[in-house]
């Protein structure tokens, strides 16, 4: 029986053989975006002392929030604004067109991030980057279009892996390098690195865009059936020898009619599950930076590189050991709903951990052993995003499909990316400011978000479904 171009096709045959991976185009699409993913952490460690440094807050360290916040938002309000228009013409004029002017848009904002001297060149720098950056959507797309049913998870389970790696890379790059006249004071000794303390991790995450740039552009297959070259259409991944869906340009294909519900609620997890986790990656180092006196741990960003870059390491080290054993094991759904509970008891050690820098006067074993435990629930909680990607993914009635319904999912999670951070950091910083429930207001509001969460992802479907054409 056939299925419509709006309802999921059925669950694969068991006996079905499982269809080899395309090793080195997936390599090189996980390549751009491990790149991608050390920029976008490297700020992380400095971005707070560079606005306090700016002068922007008046001295008052709890305002920093505020503006970290806008700073680390910037870039989704404006991806969220073009992504879905990339993603439909990557339907018109290919994948990599799209993917090379979003390299090229990162690489430019993050050198000109560098150099920037007031906090308004910091904005525009992230909204350039944001403007121009439809890739993440893009490559979901490109993944989509090599894998099938067979083999689609263990393809997708890579994700939270780069990932994962860009979280301790990126973290420890940053922090390692920001400020280099302080810690090598005999090579960078020219009024430049003064003037500019933060613009070496930039460089070095613009060149590393770069790489990728080139490896793209000599060595990535277009992926689009209508543009790619003839002899990539027998070696394309996932094409049946039976009988299929006629092939559709997306750019024909009312959005409106893809919002059924198989798709609409795994992109709604998805969009709140991104608000949740954007909001912790921006309000952990916050809460690392921010001042002992009012409830903070007082790191510098070396210090919040280095804690960063370890759960960078445990975080990669799981996903790539047992996140697919977890899978094939609990099954995606169970694996979501635990990933949401260690969100929500992440938040209790947090207002744990502030608690006890007060009451103890600064950061000692006990604090340091609830850090341990606050990257493990984080590591757990990361695992979320590869099951959701695989939701979404098979929730796609054809791959025809696959660039539009990306699209949609990356808007939406952009979207509340780009409120997260300004939320999160916002919302600490008043609840420190004011003493908002003893300054923990922040962890109780995101705790009982990741109790929401916990039911919409209780509506997901048991199983995942086959989008094979």
């Amino acid at each position: 029986m056939s299925a419509s171009e709006t309802t999921p096709l059925l669950l694969a045959e068991a006996s079905k053989p499982k269809t080899p991976l395309p090793k080195l185009q997936l390599g090189l699409i996980l390549t751009i975006q491990l790149a991608e993913g050390i920029t976008s952490m490297s700020i992380f460690p400095y971005i707070n002392q560079f606005i306090r440094e700016l002068g922007i807050t008046g001295g008052d360290d709890a305002a920093v929030g505020y503006y970290a916040g806008i700073i680390e938002s910037l870039f989704f309000v404006a991806q969220a604004l073009t992504v879905l228009r990339w993603s439909r013409l990557s339907d018109r004029i290919g994948r990599k067109p799209v993917l090379v002017i979003g390299l090229s848009g990162a690489c430019i904002s993050m050198l000109c991030f560098g150099l920037s001297t007031t906090f308004w060149g910091l904005v525009i720098s992230r909204c350039m980057c944001g403007f121009l950056n439809g890739n993440v959507g893009t490559m979901k797309t490109m993944m989509g279009e090599l894998t099938d049913s067979t083999n689609m998870a263990q393809a997708f389970a890579m994700i939270p892996v780069v990932w994962s790696l860009g979280g301790f890379l990126g973290p420890a790059m940053g922090g390692a390098l920001a400020r280099p006249q302080d810690h090598w004071p005999a090579l960078f000794t020219d009024p430049f690195w003064g003037n500019h303390p933060y613009f070496l991790p930039c460089a070095v995450a613009a060149c590393l865009l770069f790489l990728a740039l080139f490896m793209m552009v000599f060595f990535l297959e277009e992926t689009l059936s209508t543009k790619r070259r003839p002899k990539l259409t027998s070696v394309t991944v996932g094409v049946s020898s039976g009988k299929s869906l006629p092939p559709r340009s997306m750019a024909n294909i009312s959005l409106r009619s893809l919002l059924t519900p198989a798709v609409v609620i795994p992109i709604a997890n998805y969009a709140i599950f991104s608000f949740l986790e954007i909001s912790r990656r921006a309000l952990v180092p916050l809460f690392f930076s921010t001042p002992t006196y009012i409830g903070g741990l007082g790191f510098d960003p070396s210090a919040i590189g280095y804690w960063l870059a370890l759960f960078g390491i445990m975080d990669g080290v799981f996903q790539a050991l047992l996140f697919a054993k977890l899978v094939d094991r609990l099954g995606p759904k169970r694996l979501f709903s635990m990933s949401v509970s260690s969100y929500a008891l992440l938040m209790v050690v947090l207002s744990i951990m502030s608690w006890l820098v007060r009451a103890r006067g600064g950061v000692d074993y006990a604090v340091k052993f609830a850090l341990l435990c606050q990257l493990v629930l984080s590591v757990i909680c990361s695992m979320g995003l590869g099951t959701l990607l695989m939701f979404i993914t098979a929730s796609a009635p054809t791959k025809n499909a696959l660039g539009a319904i990306n699209g949609l999912g990356q808007t939406s999670s952009s979207v509340a990316r780009a409120i997260g951070p300004a939320f999160a950091t916002s919302l600490f910083a008043a609840s420190k400011e004011h003493s908002l429930l003893g300054g923990n207001a922040v962890f109780v509001i995101l705790f009982m978000l990741a109790g929401a969460l916990r039911w919409l992802g209780s509506q997901l479907p048991d199983e995942l479904e086959n989008r094979d054409e």
